[in-house]
């Protein structure tokens, strides 16, 4: 039941998550983050069961950052979405495989603004533009309409508005908030939340 959307553009990645969490038929919450900041140009952001979410992605998180430490450098988001992709291939051959899908963005000098979309499966490919859950029946279709490679960050984030809102008239789900994230060459920021009284911003 959880939405995941992500679009990469020439010089940032954004993506957005729904933040409800939910138990069975229950809404426990409404103002849940699933958005994880791996370093200082890298997010993720993941769904699936509850533990395993927190436990994978704080458990990637962490060993970039001893990478970090032992190497004195970052992974780019390559290097980052190959080893998370290997680990969790891994755990899928054991008994205590992790039932997670997620979306890793970032940004280096060298290799630009890039998206991965890795599966519970372990399967890996890079996208200009993806959704995952329910909502990405709906979205998938408005962001190959209006997709462009050369958005700027308002531009992309009434994008992701239009596919928000989309969900808000058509999925039976309630999914009232969105988390908004971007990352570029200066770092990662939060934009303002989606929710259903959110405006367009104006160019």
């Amino acid at each position: 039941m959880e939405t995941l959307i992500g679009i990469a553009c020439n010089d940032f990645v954004i993506l957005a998550s729904d933040m409800t969490h939910v138990n069975s038929l229950f809404v426990l919450k409404n103002d849940e983050d699933k958005l994880y900041r791996i370093s200082k140009k890298l997010i993720m952001t993941v769904t699936g069961e509850a533990g395993d979410t927190v436990q994978f992605a704080e458990y990637i998180a962490k060993n970039i950052q001893l990478y970090k430490m032992r190497n004195g450098y970052e992974l780019s988001p390559k290097a980052a979405a190959t080893y998370t992709r290997r680990n969790l291939a891994e755990y899928l051959r054991s008994r205590t495989p992790y039932n997670v899908n997620l979306m890793l963005g970032g940004y280096d000098e060298k290799e630009g603004a890039s998206l991965y979309l890795i599966d519970y499966l372990a399967s890996m490919i890079q996208v200009p533009f993806t959704t995952n859950g329910y909502g990405g029946l709906i979205t998938l279709s408005i962001l190959d309409r209006y997709y462009k490679p050369d958005l700027t960050e308002d531009g992309a984030y009434n994008l992701i508005l239009k596919c928000v809102q989309e969900i808000h008239k058509r999925l039976v789900l309630n999914l009232p908030n969105f988390k908004v994230t971007v990352v570029n060459k200066d770092g990662i920021k939060n934009l303002p939340d989606i929710t259903p009284r959110t405006e367009p911003i104006c160019n």
